[in-house]
């Protein structure tokens, strides 16, 4: 089984979730991908050049891949999980399911369409820490990814913070609530779920049965 995280937007390799996670597969002897999905240009960052660059991860003799992904890095794994078979489990963490209909009204229209116009839209970039330009391009490649088409039934577990600003619970509820497949663990956390990350691991040893 290869196993590959899935940092989340305007994030890194070397967030604080990222190596946490490193931290503890290295403990227990077994290796896990961290691709930056920034990949050297975050302003044209879209949601199908992460697909095609994680997938560029998977090896050719079909050995089956867990994926670990975080907000928008959840995502993206979901939708792997969907297009390749050899994705045969899933953890997701604050997954951003809604992700537009989340985030568009936080900016609003006038800046919404400000970014039209102008091609690009200045985004805090938390890996980074600093603000950087992205592309247009991302809002309508994303618009395409929608969470009806998820139904391929992969083990999937979801944590999710009840206390999410961000990406709020309802969305992981939602999903989970047509799809048998899924388990939810909803936590006493934040979108960052720092605080519960010892938790988090012991669900995903027991998830992925890793002892």
């Amino acid at each position: 089984m290869h196993y590959i995280y899935l940092h989340g937007f305007a994030s890194s390799p070397k967030s604080a979730k990222a190596r946490d996670i490193s931290d503890r597969f290295t403990q227990i002897q077994t290796k896990v991908k961290i691709p930056d999905l920034n990949a050297g240009d975050f302003s044209q960052l879209t949601i199908t050049r992460q697909l095609t660059q994680v997938a560029a991860q998977f090896s050719n003799d079909s050995t089956p891949v867990t994926l670990i992904g975080s907000s928008l890095g959840g995502l993206t794994a979901a939708h792997l999980g969907q297009q390749y078979l050899q994705v045969q489990r899933l953890v997701l963490l604050a997954p951003a399911f809604g992700f537009l209909s989340n985030w568009l009204p936080k900016l609003g229209n006038e800046q919404i369409q400000g970014w039209q116009q102008e091609k690009y839209i200045m985004v805090y970039h938390y890996g980074e820490e600093r603000s950087l330009p992205l592309s247009y391009n991302f809002l309508t490649d994303a618009a395409q990814y929608q969470e009806k088409l998820l139904q391929r039934p992969i083990p999937t577990l979801i944590l999710h913070g009840k206390n999410d600003q961000v990406i709020p619970i309802e969305a992981s509820r939602d999903f989970g609530r047509s799809r048998p497949w899924v388990e939810l663990v909803e936590l006493d956390s934040d979108h960052a779920l720092g605080n519960v990350m010892e938790e988090i691991w012991q669900a995903i040893r027991l998830f992925c049965q890793l002892y």
